[in-house]
């Protein structure tokens, strides 16, 4: 609203830096941070910087915090703000005279330092034990994570860590606060898939209350079905089963998914539960049930007799989509068990005309086929009649297409059908895939007390992938830091992280241009290398979540090899609106290695290069913890 009002700040804002009242050297610094960011991509004072490194020392906790902040939004572009030795012991010794608020900010800029003896390790740690145990949730969950950050070479430190925040996680778990509730237990979820067993002798803490909202209920639930052991199994499912009944319709399907998820270790008692919940003849609970037959089945052959003596009378109660199609596959794949499963399938066959679900249509195709196989003489006529249906009337060309090929395989003889569809009706050793083995605790250390819980792994980084795919990027600058006032807290290693490079213009790369891998394998060999780098990788790749990743910044994929291939290897492409290509090659030779980029480039551009290969190493940066 005042275009020409920032000449006009700087001196206020020096002279509020200094002032006596440390009000006024709180707002001060804060508005030194709100005053940069008016100047836009200009350059940045380095004068003022330092300026805001010296009030580190300030007497004022309050204005150290502030101090914090407003340099890491100064410095955002350069990395933000320097921990070095000297300040990371100073803010220590403060920590004491802070606030909640600041407890859990500094707790989090320390995650920048790295000690650099075992004895400076373990005397941080022993100073900031008295924080684990903090009446403020996030402090205590600052606190964890730089721990386990910290001891990342010391399993025993981080399990012990773990045992003594179970306490404060579970009073989290259990707060009035929804948004705080909801946090904690998908934190517990993550420390569960490292400790299995960590939380199993507070199980009740984790039954849900009338008032709690759906989303809650879930996660605990979710919870609960890690929880199960031999000692509190009855317990549990007597639980589940009350949810099962709830009037949120996915409240009571997610229970009876969770009963059968269950299943899977205690497959007699939950079978019984899900047979009973069959008597209820409720819509939404016969569909989830049925579901959970079709996935236990599955991965625990032992239980198929007694799901199929349930399976009679079922389908009157079935209406949506996923429910009829569970039940198809159960009645195809295992008919011949089910005594009216031909019948059945023929009332499918004779509304299959007013049937809105293409997918429950192709389901009712290969079902009726494998039945066939077992019971040609019920069921050969409503089989030619679904195939008449499928190929001259129904407009729907997937199912038409699903049809012409039985029709087809049928004229190749039986013994051609059995060999393509009578596959494993069965495959146990896919439930110990689906279990997950036990995640060591570094491989998400640094994702505690982040959104990534919450939100996962992949689309959380896929939310942050897209946080630099702005249309320019630019950096600024600032000078040395001559002030004599800071050399206590600013060590000479660090100085040069105060050197900000001048503004490297803006770079607009333009979507949906792309090369063949003909054209690119031709203009990359024209090209002379323009850059090399590498960048730090831990772990396996995920080629889709890159592939996703980059795109969002409009760089296409070429090529790019499988996961787990070795040497890996990535070919992109990108152009911005001048026409000048960027053609980039990664390479990671092995695993927990660097990753090697070579970039070339059409036109000499030193600036788009740069910031070309900025955003490059932004999104690279962004789902590089993935392989972790």
């Amino acid at each position: 609203r005042m275009p020409g009002i920032q000449e006009y700040l700087q001196q206020p804002l020096l002279s509020g830096l200094r002032d006596k009242a440390s009000y006024v050297r709180r707002a001060a610094v804060l508005g030194c941070a709100k005053m940069l960011k008016l100047q836009g991509d200009s350059e940045v004072d380095g004068a003022l910087v330092n300026e805001l490194y010296s009030l580190l020392r300030d007497q004022d906790p309050i204005v150290v915090v502030n101090c914090l902040r407003a340099l890491e939004e100064i410095l955002k572009k350069e990395g933000g703000v320097v921990i070095n030795k000297p300040i990371a012991h100073h803010l220590l010794n403060r920590m004491a005279d802070l606030d909640q608020w600041g407890q859990s900010e500094v707790l989090t800029f320390l995650l920048r330092y790295r000690p650099r003896s075992e004895e400076e390790l373990f005397d941080i740690l022993n100073l900031l034990d008295g924080y684990l145990k903090s009446s403020s949730p996030s402090v205590v969950m600052a606190a964890t994570k730089l721990f386990l950050v910290l001891a990342r070479e010391y399993p025993h430190v981080q399990a012990d860590v773990l045992v003594r925040v179970k306490g404060p996680l579970l009073s989290a778990c259990t707060s009035e606060s929804r948004e705080l509730c909801f946090t904690a237990l998908c934190h517990v979820r993550q420390i569960l898939g490292s400790l299995p067993g960590h939380f199993s002798s507070h199980y009740k803490k984790f039954f849900c209350s009338y008032s709690e909202p759906h989303y809650i209920k879930c996660q605990k639930m979710e919870v609960l079905c890690e929880l199960v052991n031999d000692e509190n199994v009855q317990q549990v499912l007597e639980e589940l089963k009350g949810y099962c009944t709830d009037v949120s319709v996915e409240l009571a399907q997610g229970a009876i998914f969770a009963i059968g998820n269950i299943a899977r270790t205690y497959t007699e008692q939950c079978v019984g539960i899900l047979t009973e919940l069959l008597g209820l003849q409720q819509e939404h609970i016969t569909s989830a049930v049925v579901q959970a037959f079709r996935d236990l089945v599955w991965l625990c052959p032992q239980c198929t007799d007694a799901v199929c003596r349930a399976l009679p009378s079922c389908e009157d109660a079935i209406q949506d989509s996923e429910g009829k199609r569970a039940l198809i596959w159960l009645l195809g794949a295992h008919g011949e068990k089910v005594p009216n499963a031909p019948y059945v399938l023929e009332e499918f066959v004779e509304n299959v005309k007013s049937e809105m679900f293409p997918a429950v249509k192709m389901e009712l195709l290969t079902a009726l086929v494998r039945l066939f196989l077992s019971r040609p003489a019920e069921c050969q006529d409503m089989l030619g009649r679904l195939l008449y249906y499928c190929i001259e009337e129904e407009m729907d060309m997937a199912v038409r297409d699903r049809g012409l090929f039985y029709y087809r395989l049928l004229q190749s003889g039986v013994e051609e059908v059995k060999w393509v569809l009578c596959s494993p009706k069965s495959d146990p050793s896919l439930g110990l895939l689906e279990d997950q083995t036990e995640r060591p605790v570094n491989t998400w250390a640094s994702e505690f007390n982040t959104l990534a819980p919450v939100y996962g792994r992949e689309r959380w980084a896929l939310v942050t992938a897209h946080q630099p795919a702005e249309p320019s990027y630019a950096c600024s600058s600032c000078t040395d830091s001559r002030n004599s006032d800071t050399e206590s807290l600013i060590s000479e290693g660090s100085k040069e992280v105060l050197k900000v490079h001048p503004n490297t213009g803006s770079l607009t790369l333009i979507p949906d241009v792309y090369l063949t891998a003909e054209q690119f394998e031709k203009t990359w060999l024209s090209l002379d290398m323009s850059c090399h780098l590498s960048l730090p990788w831990c772990g396996t790749v995920h080629p889709d979540t890159i592939q996703t990743a980059l795109h969002v910044v409009h760089i296409q994929t070429i090529a790019m090899s499988k996961a787990g291939v070795q040497p890996w290897k990535a070919y992109l492409s990108a152009q911005d609106d001048a026409g000048c290509l960027f053609l980039t090659e990664l390479l990671l030779e092995a695993a927990d290695s660097e990753m090697q980029v070579s970039v070339k480039q059409s036109e000499a551009k030193p600036e788009a290069l740069q910031t070309f290969i900025s955003a490059l190493r932004t999104v690279m940066g962004a789902v590089a913890g993935l392989g972790s």
